[in-house]
């Protein structure tokens, strides 16, 4: 973001958290219920994913009916810092998406958006590569992740760092050379780049920017007062510092730079106790204190899962409106988590027993929001009473650990083949056969170095090492590594073999002339 734009943002953000606390001090709980349950289970779960994740430091909410009955931290919020306090603000990533999909269904009810209408009511000038889509695409496609766009094109609007004010509308814009994956609400695919359209079209239809919009009509309303859409308002606030893991191991991060155009799909930054509010009114129709931000109608709308996903034997369920819908062994929950470089979240409601859970990290455990979701989902069947799955994302780690190992491999195959060159040139008769030669030594050691060659060519191509270098840095570095390297050293190592097998044979022929 602009500068002109950090500082106004930060003022307006002051201001609003002010007035917030003047006009919403009142409303709902802002301390756990004196006669909460122990959830010494819950704190007991979360303490040993954080060994076993290797995470700094996590702020936790849980809520029940209308109350806040447990808030704890744990760890650090920085290095050397202090424990996280409810207040302590933390990137929410996709979390974000139920807020953008509640300022929707908030406009739905308002009579100035319509679910089924085309998007091109609201943007007449979107398109994408295919025309006809592009006029059947509607704002219900978007909100249940139908719309046939790819996951693959949303992670890459991820590394797009342009902060002009009208970054969003420029990355959706870009969308009119994008081939869609799959026809137009045949098939749920996760894709940020649904929710960055939907962003545009609330700040189209409401005439606010999306980040004024979120402030006034739910953060306020539902006194989120350290809660933000600019990371330089919460830094001021004593933002959480963010960690990215290199190799299985914690480092605090940079100060990394904020993708504005994706903000509506997963830049906003919330607490635990803002966001328990948030939760408290999810349970209850609608409702926190007296401040209604949306019909209960509206609310089973947003929760209700439409569209059918799985990830393979991890979980399985229906996308609803920025929010997953999935059995916990007869429980129904509803859910969704989130994840920027190095930060993040993960948040559930059990409606059936009234209670609702929201954890946030101050690190995204090894880039995969997957291992968030399982942590997660186990969370929510403690906190259901449920015994927690098994981590089945447990290799996850090793791999991680072990990456280092390729670039070794690899430098040790140079060290043993040029081991075995010399070896020939000193004995001619060590020499293989010509097809012994072409199959062990020529073309099977090509495999690993073009694949890893053509891994990161992929990679380039398609914007997904950019990406990689945020989420996954030390998986990104090792792939321009050891791809670079093994399209170099494969070509070389060939003609190494080559000159080297020809070597003998000429000094061979040689001997043969001069005893004619």
């Amino acid at each position: 973001m602009n500068n002109k734009k950090l500082v106004f943002g930060t003022l307006a953000v002051g201001a609003g958290l002010a007035a917030t606390r003047l006009l919403f001090a009142g409303r709902g709980s802002s301390r756990p219920h004196p006669e909460s349950t122990s959830y010494e289970a819950i704190d007991a779960y979360v303490e040993e994913q954080m060994r076993r994740l290797k995470i700094p430091g996590v702020s936790l909410a849980i809520v029940e009916g209308d109350k806040i009955v447990h808030l704890r931290g744990f760890g650090r919020a920085r290095p050397g810092g202090e424990t996280p306090t409810p207040q302590t603000p933390f990137f929410i990533g996709s979390v974000t998406k139920s807020f953008t999909a509640l300022a929707v269904m908030q406009l739905v009810e308002a009579g100035k958006v319509e679910l089924d209408a085309p998007v091109q009511r609201y943007l007449p000038w979107f398109r994408v590569a295919d025309s006809e889509a592009s006029a059947l695409m509607t704002v219900r496609h978007l909100l249940n992740q139908t719309s046939g766009l790819s996951m693959i094109a949303g992670n890459v609007a991820l590394a797009d760092f342009d902060d002009r004010p009208d970054a969003a509308e420029r990355r959706i814009r870009a969308l009119a050379t994008v081939k869609i994956t799959r026809p137009v609400g045949s098939k749920w695919e996760y894709s940020n780049l649904n929710y960055n359209i939907l962003g545009l079209i609330v700040e189209t239809v409401s005439g606010e920017p999306y980040a004024e919009y979120i402030e006034n009509h739910i953060f306020k309303p539902l006194g989120m007062g350290h809660s933000y859409s600019s990371k330089a308002a919460a830094k001021q606030d004593g933002l959480a510092r963010g960690h990215q893991h290199w190799f299985g191991l914690p480092f605090p991060a940079p100060d990394l730079p904020v993708p504005f155009g994706s903000l509506s799909s997963g830049q906003l930054i919330s607490c635990a106790e803002d966001m328990a509010h948030y939760l408290i009114a999810h349970l209850n129709g609608g409702r926190y204190g007296d401040v209604q931000i949306l019909t209960g109608p509206g609310i089973d709308q947003l929760h209700t899962g439409v569209a059918e996903f799985a990830y393979g034997r991890l979980a399985a369920g229906r996308y609803g409106m920025g929010w997953f819908e999935t059995d916990l062994d007869g429980t129904k929950a509803y859910s969704h988590g989130g994840n920027v470089p190095d930060f993040s979240a993960f948040m559930a409601l059990v409606p059936e027993q009234e209670k609702g859970v929201v954890v946030l990290f101050n690190a995204d455990p090894y880039g995969l929001p997957m291992i968030t979701e399982e942590v997660g989902m186990g969370l929510t069947a403690v906190l259901a009473g449920q015994q927690p799955g098994p981590n089945r994302l447990e290799f996850v780690q090793w791999i991680m650990r072990l990456l280092p190992l390729i670039p070794l491999l690899q430098v040790a195959g140079v060290v043993l083949t040029l081991r075995r060159l010399g070896q020939w040139r000193q004995d001619p008769t060590l020499r293989p056969g010509r097809g012994w030669m072409w199959g062990r030594h020529v073309l099977l050691p090509l495999i690993p170095n073009l694949s890893l060659a053509a891994i990161l060519a992929y990679l380039r191509s398609s914007g997904l090492l950019r990406f990689m270098h945020l989420f996954m840095p030390d998986l990104a570095w090792v792939a321009r590594i050891s791809g670079g390297f093994g399209g170099i050293w494969a070509f070389l190592r060939t003609g190494l073999i080559l000159r080297t097998l020809r070597e003998p044979m000429a000094a061979k022929d040689l001997m043969e002339d001069t005893t004619l």
